[in-house]
Formats: structure tokens, C-alpha cells, sequence
């Protein structure tokens, strides 16, 4: 590459900006050049310092003869087709879009090879953390075993604030709106998809296997309640939704889910917007990465990241995207316990129930609105199986479960 880079980039928005905001502030160590920007309406960015250089027509940013597109605009169509053109064009792409990786990371993976060209994401999990180079590279070494993660700075804020300020899940919800933490529809975040497509990446890496997102057990965080924090303070332990994957004798099992943590845990300890993930490796032990999970700098940085990385000839491809899908276990193999809450039910039938299937258990509550018990099990088989039975001989209307792990 010689020493003029050109680059167009796909997105003006938050990314958009603090990506543009690192180059200015960085010009004197690499030259640069932002060829186009793209936006869907160029009339809104007439104030802006870059003006001149926007354009709502794709095909402008294609007839500069690029050498990297950074696209930071999010969703799936049309920028699926963008940076296919853009591969097949031998242009090198870097991309925060983890719902595009998430999806769409064989077919482009393969396209990249095919063209021997480079396609980077740092910037699609976890934001600032340099946690996908850390995996290919630093971890190279390594066998991965699992991985323990929260990667969903929405979540973690609503969650952190129902805890420390008692906050119903919707006014938290409203507040982490208010400020710019939650979109409109926050659906992604808070049914746990995003945070989904992001494990999926970081274990397909991990573990060198194809991972899809959806194979994974997936829950939210829209039924945790007031009552659900009061249970986790009474047990001295936090609530948050954590992304897991283990790799044992040639399976991976992982889920997204809201989980029981002890205060010791060290993920209980990682509140409000910030990301962490724990990978286990076999040599090196067990390595955190924590940090802002979002954010127009902090985002930015990781894309700038990749960008001085291709310059720098620091070429390669990931082909864990190319290998073949691996079938996944949702349910949690080894000993924990579960937080189990019934409604209209019939007490002594379902202590007997427990007492038959499971190690132990504590009653917590026991009034006319709900049975609260603690349970401990061999594995989330028992506990689901005891619970089967429950519901189908009808000593229950309803219950809700809330898994507690080490």
C-alpha cells in the first residue's frame, strides 16, 4: 500500500463521527485520507465540518479508488451487499456491524480469501475492548475453554440501576432512553439478541468452530421484577445477563440469559454501561478485558485500530467463519442452583417434587402470592426436569425460573 490512504467510510453517526474525530486528532502519525462519507440524507450534515465530503449516492465513495471501506452503519441490508462489492472489488473492509458478522461472516470471510483481501471487526463486540485481537493473536496459544461475558452496555445500565436505586424495569428502561444508552425500539438489547450475535462471534473465534447466534439458549431481561432484585439482594447476589460458552471433548454449549451472580462474582462487579468478558485458556489461566462497551470514541478506536492495521500490512483472515456450524447445548451441564418462583401453588406437593429431584433448597417466601425457593442441582437438567413435572401434574399456574451460577 503506498503511503496515500484512501478511505471510504459508510455511517456518520455516533461511530461515524469519533472514528473521524481519532484521524483528525492521529494525523500527524498516519496520512490519512476520507475520501467519501455516506449518509442516507446529506442535508442533515450541511453544518457539519466534513460536508464536502458527504454524499448519499454509494457509487460516489466506489469511483475513488479506495483502498479500505470502514463501514459504521449498522443493519444488515443494504450494507451486506456494500461491502460484498467492496471485497470483490480487492478492497479491504473494516466494519463495526456485529449483526452483519453475526450473520453473514462465512459468505464474507470466504469472499475476502477469494480476494485476498482483508475483512476486520475489533469494533463489533464490546466496543473499546480489544478483546477480538486478544482472542486471534495474543490468546493465539491457547485453547480456549470458555468464555463469561457481559456484552450489552443497555442491559447492564437498566439492570445496575434497578439494583442500586430500586427502579421498576421500565423507569430504568425509559432512563437509559433518555440517555442515549437504549434505542426507541430496544427490543435487540433487551431480549438479549445483540448480546447473542456478539458471543457467537467472539466463540466462533474462540474455538475455531462455526458458532450461530441463534443456536444459543437465549432469554431477556424483560421479566426481571422488583421482587427478582429483592431475592438477589436477600442471597447476596446481583443479577445481570451474561453471555457463556464452554468448548468440553468437542461440544460447545452457550447461552445469553439473566443469571444469579455472588457479589464475588467478578462480572457482579461491572455495573451501569461497561462490558467485561473472562476467557478461560488452558495455558495462560483465566484474563478479563473490561471497558466501555459502546460509545463514538471508544467504538472509534477500534475501528481506527483496524484501519492501522491494514495499513501497517497487518493482513489476515479470520477462517473460523468458514469451518463447519457446530451444534450447541443450551443447558447448563454442571452443578448450579435457580431462584424458582410459583404462583397458585400447591406447597407441599412441590417441596416433595424438589426433595425427590434436586441436591437441596431453601424456602424464601412462602405467603398467598407466590412459593420462593432456592434450589441446588446436579445440573439445569434436574432443575427443568423437576419442573416439568410440577407443571404437568398442575401443582402450580405459573412459575419463573432464574438460573444461579458460580
Amino acid at each position: 500500500m503506498n503511503n496515500k490512504i484512501k478511505i471510504g467510510v459508510l455511517g456518520y453517526g455516533t461511530v461515524g463521527s469519533g472514528f473521524i474525530e481519532i484521524i483528525e486528532k492521529n494525523k500527524d502519525k498516519n496520512y490519512i485520507e476520507v475520501y467519501k462519507i455516506l449518509v442516507n440524507n446529506k442535508e442533515k450534515h450541511i453544518n457539519r465540518e466534513h460536508f464536502d465530503i458527504v454524499t448519499d449516492d454509494v457509487d460516489e465513495v466506489f469511483k475513488g479508488d479506495i483502498d479500505i471501506l470502514v463501514e459504521v452503519m449498522g443493519n444488515l441490508n443494504p450494507t451486506f451487499e456494500y461491502i460484498k462489492r467492496a471485497l470483490n472489488n480487492g478492497i479491504h473492509v473494516v466494519t463495526a456491524n456485529k449483526d452483519l458478522m453475526a450473520e453473514y461472516g462465512y459468505e464474507l470471510t470466504e469472499i475476502a480469501i477469494r480476494n485476498n483481501v482483508s475483512l476486520k471487526f475489533e469494533a463489533s463486540v464490546a466496543g473499546g475492548i480489544p478483546i477480538i485481537k486478544s482472542i486471534i493473536e495474543s490468546l493465539g496459544g491457547n485453547r480456549i475453554n470458555s468464555i463469561n461475558a457481559i456484552l450489552n452496555g443497555t442491559t447492564n445500565f437498566i439492570l445496575s440501576k434497578m439494583y442500586e436505586e430500586n427502579l421498576s424495569y421500565d423507569v430504568a428502561l425509559k432512563q437509559a432512553q433518555e440517555l442515549g444508552f437504549a434505542e426507541a425500539n430496544p427490543d435487540s438489547d433487551v431480549l438479549g439478541y445483540d448480546a447473542a450475535r456478539k458471543l457467537a462471534i467472539l466463540s466462533t473465534l474462540a474455538y475455531d468452530k462455526q458458532i450461530y447466534w441463534k443456536d444459543a439458549y437465549l432469554e431477556g431481561i424483560t421479566e426481571i421484577d422488583e421482587k427478582d432484585i429483592e431475592y438477589a439482594k436477600q442471597l447476596e447476589c446481583k443479577i445481570k445477563l451474561i453471555g457463556q460458552s464452554k468448548y468440553e471433548n468437542d461440544k460447545v454449549s452457550a447461552f445469553v440469559r439473566p443469571v444469579l451472580l455472588g457479589k464475588d462474582n467478578i462480572l457482579a462487579r461491572i455495573d451501569n454501561e461497561f462490558n467485561i468478558v473472562v476467557v478461560n485458556g488452558d495455558s495462560v489461566g483465566e484474563v478479563s478485558f473490561v471497558g466501555k462497551g459502546a460509545g463514538s470514541l471508544a467504538t472509534g478506536s477500534a475501528v481506527y485500530s483496524d484501519v492501522i492495521d491494514i495499513i501497517d500490512n497487518r493482513i489476515s483472515n479470520v477462517e473460523s467463519f468458514t469451518k463447519e456450524k457446530m451444534n450447541i447445548k443450551q443447558i447448563v451441564r454442571e452443578k448450579c442452583g435457580a431462584l424458582l418462583r410459583f404462583k397458585n401453588y400447591n406447597r407441599k406437593d412441590i417441596l416433595k417434587v424438589i426433595e425427590d429431584c434436586l441436591i437441596d433448597y431453601k424456602v424464601l417466601s412462602d405467603d398467598e402470592d407466590e412459593l420462593v425457593i432456592l434450589v441446588n442441582a446436579n445440573s439445569e437438567y434436574e432443575i427443568n426436569n423437576s419442573l416439568c413435572l410440577i407443571k404437568d401434574k398442575g401443582y402450580c399456574e405459573k412459575y419463573n425460573k432464574l438460573l444461579k451460577i458460580v
